[in-house]
């Protein structure tokens, strides 16, 4: 396979004029040949006076919006009570996911647990265990941070082909939010933690308390005990009061209604870390701690939910990147499957363990398209193809399919998931 990076060097105004040479209906701004009502007469909207400020106490989208929500998979799983849905990723831009938009992952359901009754434990191998509520958090200095947090089993049905159809389905077990919180490392270095401490064991309050082990060096680094999500406080299913955010690490190990953390010697080896959240290969054997959520990316527009739909011309191609290892550097395009790339740009500058917007600016000729994304992170990994996965893997895996999507767009703008690997 051969790549060509090539950067886009034409200007917005020479898009447009190379529209405008394929015909009138082609340019971003139809010629008005008549006069538009919506226009030259007076609309509903402007006779008469809107909402008022206390209309709606908490803003909600408008009813045109009513299509941007989280979706689930019904065959999934036996019951949405242990299940996942789906960010709306095909319908956003930007970085920033809208909690109400956010994924949801339970496994025994999503609980109420009130401000008042919260409490936080932490015990095991150190000189002082204590017990925090939530207000006695709120006394710790804090702080802010937009990470990314991804399922470890994104893209996980895809393994042994092209399975659903929308990179809300294919990709959507994905946020990424602006938390508030206290560093992990503060509350232990509060208890005091006893050298033969290397691990850290996390439960949630929930039925099924979902316990991971954490080394204690990513806990003393980045994790953050975390009790606001984009400025207000956690939704209900996303762990209100107090969640823990691990940057960079599976999904799982982001532990909800966050209740208890024990500093151990050694990995409890709890059901999520061994029979669940291992990786199979092709020889039929798993591999554990696998926690790093590698670089990966996804074209968001157009793709099969979201279609072209304003025919030959212009087009903005654009999508998501991101990698738990760091920083995203670059994200190259290719509209041929992988044949030819070229460098996307990157909307702004990226953020570490965060999500990265790319846009391509093209020429649409209407020509059908085998649309791609790969992503490059500051360690210098590059997304790699489903082939080279499955040559480590094979096909039997579930978690951490990281692999490049393919997005075959018709010549009438519909997009359809396919397997070019």
């Amino acid at each position: 396979m051969t790549s060509s990076f090539k950067g886009p060097k034409a200007s917005r105004r020479q898009f447009l004029a190379g529209a405008a040479a394929i015909g009138a209906g082609a340019a971003t701004g139809a010629r008005a040949e008549t006069p538009d009502p919506l226009i030259t007469e007076v609309q509903e909207w402007a006779q008469g006076l809107g909402d008022g400020v206390d209309a709606t106490p908490y803003g909600m989208p408008i009813r045109f919006e009513t299509d941007v929500v989280r979706r689930n998979v019904p065959w999934l799983t036996a019951d949405p009570i242990s299940s996942i849905n789906f960010t709306p990723i095909h319908a956003l831009d930007g970085t920033i996911t809208p909690q109400g938009c956010a994924f949801e992952r339970h496994h025994s359901g999503a609980i109420e647990l009130s401000k008042d009754d919260y409490r936080l434990m932490i015990n095991g191998l150190v000189d002082r265990p204590l017990v925090f509520t939530y207000a006695d958090l709120e006394r710790f200095p804090r702080e802010q941070h937009v990470y990314f947090c991804e399922c470890a089993a994104n893209t996980g049905m895809e393994w042994a082909g092209a399975q659903l159809n929308g990179a809300q389905f294919t990709h959507g077990m994905i946020h990424n939010m602006e938390y508030t919180g206290v560093p992990l490392r503060t509350l232990l270095n509060e208890a005091g933690i006893q050298t033969e401490g290397k691990w850290v064991y996390v439960e949630g309050a929930d039925a099924s308390s979902n316990g991971r082990s954490i080394p204690m060096d990513k806990a003393l680094d980045d994790v953050l005990v975390a009790f606001k999500a984009n400025g207000e406080a956690l939704r209900k299913e996303h762990g209100y009061p107090v969640r823990l955010v691990v940057p960079g690490w599976e999904g799982n190990m982001w532990v909800k209604w966050l209740r208890r953390i024990e500093v151990t010697t050694q990995a409890v080896e709890s059901r999520e870390e061994t029979s669940k959240y291992t990786d199979t290969l092709a020889d039929g054997t798993s591999r554990k701690w696998t926690w790093v959520m590698d670089a990966k990316s996804v074209v968001t527009s157009p793709s099969p939910q979201s279609p072209i739909k304003h025919g030959p011309g212009p087009l903005v191609i654009t999508g998501l990147a991101w990698s738990g290892h760091g920083k995203i550097k670059r994200v190259d395009v290719s509209t041929d499957g992988g044949k030819t790339w070229q460098q996307a740009r990157l909307a702004s500058e990226a953020g570490d363990k965060a999500l990265s917007r790319f846009y391509l600016d093209i020429n649409w000729d209407g020509s059908e398209m085998l649309l791609q994304s790969r992503a490059m992170d500051e360690t210098g990994y590059v997304q790699p193809t489903k082939a080279q996965l499955r040559e480590v893997r094979g096909l039997n895996s579930v978690y951490h399919n990281n692999c490049i999507q393919t997005w075959h767009v018709k010549s009438n703008g519909e997009a359809e998931n396919v397997e070019v690997s």
